[in-house]
């Protein structure tokens, strides 16, 4: 596996420890830069800007810092099916 790969597997991850029983699809769109599909019935009756904080508290970590393996999610398609 590559670096990136490596990065992408961990975010999913992530992700879907923080919400269980969620599809996750992790899309490296450049250099530090991804977009993310997460679907989940945990999103049901959630604002959208709830459901970006679940998914941003979940990767947080990773983009902290002046190092931070994540600079941006550049798209976040959030649905319940």
């Amino acid at each position: 596996m590559t670096q990136a790969e490596d990065l992408s597997t961990d975010i999913q991850q992530r992700i879907e420890a923080k919400i269980p029983n969620a599809q996750v699809q992790v899309i490296q769109a450049s250099d530090k830069h991804y977009a993310l599909i997460v679907i989940s019935k945990t999103f049901a009756g959630m604002p959208q800007v709830k459901q970006h904080q679940l998914v941003y508290s979940a990767i947080t970590e990773l983009m902290t810092g002046n190092d931070a393996p994540i600079h941006a999610i550049d798209k976040m398609d959030l649905r319940t099916e």
